[in-house]
């Protein structure tokens, strides 16, 4: 009997795989970190084949858990960190450089001069998206002028331009399978949200060959299967794929258009689904493809902050506050507030809706009574004040307020981080008890694709809350925080 799902999970600092049954039972879960590769200020880069081999590892010993019978799994669902921008050799898989990460800023210079030219308004309203470093478009761009030798090759549909599901779907099938899905495709500055299609004149615009490009499917089908893959056997169907945010938008039961999801992981990311309209926002939120199942395409409105659980991790390594990430919710705790203290962590830049590039993180109001402790609470709560932000402009562009927010995401376990999030939002969130839900998201669409589940109102009734934050802050006392949070944003 097929009822499993293996599901990829493939981050920024790591690969997670889970593999869980139709009554969502997690079987096994297995998680390796690789390496992040910082060759210049501002530049961040994979080795690809540290990727693949991290998650070829990750599978192994998630199916040797148990172990686990292979011949039960129904299909592969893969999600991943998006705008991660790879070209490879289809002749033998191998990368011509190291892929630059979403995080990576090196384009931003080449971003403006397009703003300056006056095309952010068409890109905007092609894609959804704003000229920013961030997506993958400037990326690619950027390999084909800075790799001797690469544009020609491109032009002659020698190389193979993929993000992370792309690339992980073209290694599991041995190389015969080039494909993406539309929330995948969204994200590169080359998809128009209408035609679900790479545009032409953007095309023509970024530089980018169409040779270079997979086939955009949906979000889920059977694309191919699993071959000369080590460890698996040939045959498994490779049957669902979504970028992070949109697969744990789906993992949260988030179907219909209103409701809304925050994942706090390396950065942070609120999606609110808009259904089957585009919704373009006044109010600097990104338009994206929530997911494409068979010919009906939900849309969402995005908010990214590049910095959440990255904040935490710098305290940790760069600072040294703590030696477990896990301990700064007991260290800030020992403090009723951050004393003053107001942490912007724009540690790579500010996000949405502020999307400056050149900002620098900033921490204000340290006095001679400043502790470790109070800059401990005053990170968390910089992120926090980060999605304030964001759903502050989210409400702007909607007109109306939030009912509730699911939040998601390893920093959605600090209880202490998500009740002051709820304070400062003015509106309850909603905590799931699999927090881990960008994989079961993939293996949602894996599943449909494959039989495993009927439909979704089938993976609804599944859906558990583990715990319900209510707001508790006056609404003055909010009013005063986010001021003098704004405040310190003026000066980052």
């Amino acid at each position: 009997m097929k009822d499993l799902i293996l599901s990829i999970d493939q981050g920024t600092t790591g690969t997670t795989v889970v593999i869980i049954d139709r009554d969502l039972n997690i079987l096994t879960k297995k998680n390796n970190e690789f390496p992040q590769h910082y060759p210049q200020r501002g530049w961040v880069e994979h080795n690809p084949e540290e990727i693949w081999n991290c998650s070829i590892k990750t599978i192994h010993e998630a199916l040797s858990e148990g172990p686990i019978d292979v011949g039960r799994i129904a299909g592969i669902g893969i999600t991943n960190q998006r705008e991660t921008t790879v070209i490879w050799e289809r002749a033998n898989s191998q990368a011509i450089h190291n892929a630059i990460v979403w995080q990576d800023r090196r384009t931003a210079a080449f971003c403006e001069k397009l703003r300056k030219k006056g095309l952010e308004k068409k890109f905007i309203k092609k894609t959804g998206l704003v000229l920013d470093p961030y997506f993958s478009g400037t990326k690619i761009r950027w390999l084909l002028d800075n790799v001797p030798g690469t544009r020609d090759r491109a032009k002659a549909g020698v190389l193979a331009f993929g993000t992370i599901d792309t690339y992980l779907t073209w290694r599991l099938t041995n190389g015969e399978i080039h494909v993406t899905d539309p929330s995948n495709a969204s994200r590169t500055l080359l998809m128009n949200l209408e035609t679900l299609d790479w545009d032409p004149e953007l095309l023509k615009l970024l530089n980018v060959p169409a040779a270079l490009l997979p086939k955009i499917a949906s979000s889920s089908e059977v694309y191919g299967a699993t071959k000369n893959v080590p460890g698996l056997p040939d045959g498994i169907p490779v049957a669902g794929i979504a970028g992070d945010q949109q697969a744990a938008l789906f993992g949260q039961a988030c179907f219909e258009a209103g409701e809304a999801k925050c994942t706090y992981g390396t950065g942070s990311f609120i999606l609110l689904n808009t259904g089957k309209k585009i919704v373009h926002s006044k109010n600097k939120l990104l338009t994206t493809v929530a997911w494409k199942i068979g010919n009906t395409t939900h849309y969402a409105l995005e908010g990214s902050a590049f910095i959440a659980g990255a904040a935490v991790q710098w305290l940790r390594d760069g600072l040294k506050i703590f030696s477990k990430a896990s301990e700064i919710e007991e260290l800030a705790s020992t403090v009723p507030d951050s004393h003053g203290v107001v942490f912007v962590p724009a540690l790579v830049g500010l996000g949405a809706p502020y999307w400056r590039a050149e900002a620098r993180g900033i921490m204000t109001g340290i006095t001679r009574a400043t502790t470790r402790a109070h800059i401990a609470r005053a990170t968390l709560e910089g992120i926090a004040y980060l999605q304030y932000d964001i759903l502050e402009a989210m409400t702007k562009d909607l007109a109306k307020k939030l009912k509730v927010l699911k939040v998601d995401g390893g920093a959605c376990a600090n209880n202490l981080l998500m009740q002051f999030q709820s304070d400062i939002l003015c509106v309850p969130l909603s905590r799931p008890k699999m927090i881990e839900t960008t994989a079961l998201g993939a293996a949602f669409l894996a599943g449909l694709a494959t039989g495993v589940w009927e439909t979704t109102d089938v993976i609804r009734a599944h859906w558990q809350e583990d715990k319900r934050f209510i707001p508790q802050l006056p609404k003055a006392q909010v009013k005063k925080l986010t001021q003098a949070w704004h405040e310190a944003v003026r000066k980052s």
